[in-house]
């Protein structure tokens, strides 16, 4: 009889350990040299950010592409809730989305997200009836300029078309991406294919999943190939960008897998509507971005590698005229195009909410804000770049930080 135990034991130990085994080589599998990308959520991994007191270990740059500072303050604007100024093709049912009596209410309906949660728990900048501005300096006012600044930290006279093509300047994603602690750690998903310039993924050697055609590893979930079937029958509104709830799932599935310390998400529809002079459409895109951004801030707050240790920056790359035409559009010559609003959300940020009379904030200050939250000084290696925003808190939780 105890033999036969002592036998028993010895296989039950030898089981345990060709598990563990074969565990570990799952995980490698899984976390391979493309898509490694693992916060180690155990005290011994100290990085710069940890040694400098900062608790933010992963950041996540969202812009949803021309979305005015109007309807982010003052919610949706009633003049354009018809169908002569606004093309909607169901005022009723739009007005009842989204027609409130107040400002207050009507950005709250619009972005309940944001405004529960984001301006409860960050701050946020750019409404400029309480004194606060925050604009481009690129003078062009639309979007490659404006991407190019928000992620270099300055802006590029030279670039002065959507169809620049790629990119002559380093992106902080890149210069984050070469530093060994972030290596393989970082992560591009976009609607408009035209980030593959922007990131220069030729020569940038980043992970870059933007607009309709993505690459596919060989074997797929269910999940994914249902994806994938969608992302190639699906027909193209815009045959550079894809929609938003696309690309979002298409993050999403790779959050099931993955665990980037930095990303960068771009939502195209509320810019694509506006053009088309659909401003019902540009209120259903905004709302169901904030969805989105609500999605993506509670499935990282729900693993343990980001729970409050993950800082959302939430912006636009320009702005757009007003009235009852110009809302349509932007560029050098729209007045107001410039006007845009910033939000952020974080471990590091004080819960001031919505910012007034403050000092004038710029697009060019986004990229060292996403260094300086992970311990890193950009400025250091790129002096053209504009100083983080003024969003870090010191010591006593009060705003502060890099300058």
């Amino acid at each position: 009889m105890k033999a036969r135990m002592f036998g028993l034991l010895g296989i039950a130990a030898i089981m345990f350990l060709l598990v563990a085994i074969l565990s570990a080589r799952i995980s490698r599998e899984k976390n391979g040299p493309l898509f490694s990308g693992v916060i180690s959520p155990h005290p011994a991994a100290v990085s710069a950010s940890s040694a400098s007191g900062l608790k933010t270990r992963a950041v996540v740059l969202i812009v949803m592409d021309g979305f005015r500072w109007q309807e982010v303050f003052d919610g949706p604007e009633h003049d354009l809730m018809d169908e002569k100024h606004g093309g909607a093709q169901d005022v009723k049912q739009l007005r009842e989305d989204f027609w409130r009596d107040t400002p207050g209410m009507g950005r709250l309906v619009l972005m309940p997200f944001l405004w529960s949660v984001v301006a409860q728990k960050g701050q946020i900048y750019g409404n400029q009836h309480k004194g606060s501005i925050a604009q481009v300096t690129n003078g062009y006012k639309f979007s490659y300029p404006g991407y190019n600044e928000m992620t270099t930290g300055y802006p590029d006279k030279r670039i002065d078309s959507n169809e620049f093509g790629p990119n002559p300047n380093k992106t902080v994603f890149e210069w984050l991406n070469n530093k060994s602690e972030f290596h393989d750690q970082v992560g591009i998903f976009a609607t408009w294919s035209a980030f593959n310039d922007i990131f220069n993924v030729k020569t940038s050697g980043l992970m870059v999943r933007v607009g309709w055609k993505l690459a596919w590893l060989p074997q797929l979930t269910p999940r994914e190939q249902r994806l994938k079937k969608l992302y190639e029958s699906t027909t193209q509104v815009e045959d550079d960008d894809a929609f938003d709830s696309f690309t979002h799932e298409d993050l999403m599935d790779y959050l099931e897998t993955h665990t980037p310390r930095v990303l960068f998400v771009g939502y195209g529809g509320t810019d694509d509507w506006a053009h088309e002079g659909k401003y019902d459409l540009v209120l259903q895109a905004a709302h169901q971005d904030d969805q989105h951004i609500a999605e993506l801030w509670n499935t990282l707050q729900s693993k343990r590698a980001y729970h409050d240790k993950v800082t959302f920056i939430i912006t636009t790359d320009h702005g757009r005229g007003s009235g009852l035409e110009q809302w349509k559009d932007h560029d050098k010559d729209i007045d107001g195009a410039e006007n845009i609003w910033i939000a952020v959300m974080g471990p590091d940020t004080p819960p001031l909410g919505e910012m007034a009379n403050v000092p004038r904030v710029t697009q060019s200050q986004i990229a060292a804000t996403i260094a300086a939250l992970l311990g890193q000084d950009y400025r250091a290696s790129v002096p053209a770049a504009a100083a983080p925003l003024p969003v870090i808190g010191d010591a006593t939780g009060k705003p502060g930080g890099p300058k």
